[in-house]
């Protein structure tokens, strides 16, 4: 959403430079790919024209990667602009799709997710059969999360992102992380990230913990604290790789995941 080619060189944004980097991720070895779509500008879109020929492309490399859109509420406000990717169908349509369950403030921005929104999106997702990717900021937004469970708007089994690190939100240590971890239902699936400079701890968290890792420029486009190196979305993903080594774990193959969600 935040990094440009003006302050982030090595940023994709036109559909061609998104597929190549995914291409390259695949290659290195990850699960499933969060996305985000911009205009030819260079401007965030809804547009799900953009979300087709990136979501299409993605395919023609691998047809198993699991693929998530983003439904983001920090630029687009209408419904009707957040759910256009929700639209898509065939080879275009995304496996599943980012649910913020609560509004929150960035350092810079909001984002605005009222409980009218959130419960129209995941309906849609229901409806259309894409599944949420539960995004999860602090402890308030698991209390969502369960809300919606219970409700069966969302499925007992489900998949979350867990982002640490937000000015407003939930900090990078253990106290927290463990506090929303044994909130979250006994079947949820999740992955660990970390905004700005608790990026690498985030993800050395979701190593250590066996659940998995969320890494990215969206979240961080510095490769070390002192900001001197900027970053690539392949050198953060290489240094998680480096870390699951050290630590023998292995990245979980898509078909698994892709099985898992199945069982929804």
């Amino acid at each position: 959403m935040i990094p440009t080619k003006k302050n982030v060189p090595t940023v994709p944004i036109q559909p061609d430079e998104i597929i190549d980097q995914v291409g390259d991720a695949i290659e290195l070895g990850i699960t499933m790919v969060h996305i985000h779509a911009k205009d030819k500008y260079g401007k965030n879109t809804y547009d799900n024209k953009v979300f087709e020929k990136i979501i299409s492309g993605i395919r023609d490399i691998d047809s198993n990667i699991v693929i998530c859109a983003t439904t983001s509420g920090r630029e687009y406000k209408s419904f009707a602009e957040r759910s256009s990717v929700l639209e898509l169908s065939g080879k275009s349509k995304p496996d599943m799709a980012s649910l913020t369950l609560s509004s929150l403030n960035f350092n810079k921005q909001a984002s605005i997710n009222e409980p009218e929104m959130i419960i129209n999106l995941a309906e849609k997702m229901k409806k259309n059969k894409i599944i949420p990717e539960l995004e999860i900021f602090d402890l308030g937004m698991v209390n969502m999360a369960n809300y919606l469970i219970n409700k069966k708007i969302v499925p007992k089994k489900s998949y979350a992102n867990i982002i640490l690190g937000n000015i407003s939100c939930s900090q990078a240590d253990f106290l927290s992380l463990g506090a929303i971890i044994s909130n979250l239902p006994k079947t949820t699936q999740y992955a660990i990230g970390g905004v700005g400079k608790t990026q690498l701890k985030a993800n050395t968290m979701g190593i250590i913990d066996g659940s998995g890792v969320r890494v990215g420029l969206e979240d961080n486009y510095w490769f070390d604290d002192k900001r001197n190196l900027i970053a690539s979305n392949l050198m953060l993903l290489q240094r998680v790789h480096n870390l699951l080594q050290i630590h023998e774990k292995k990245i979980m193959k898509p078909l698994k995941l892709r099985k898992y969600l199945n069982n929804f």
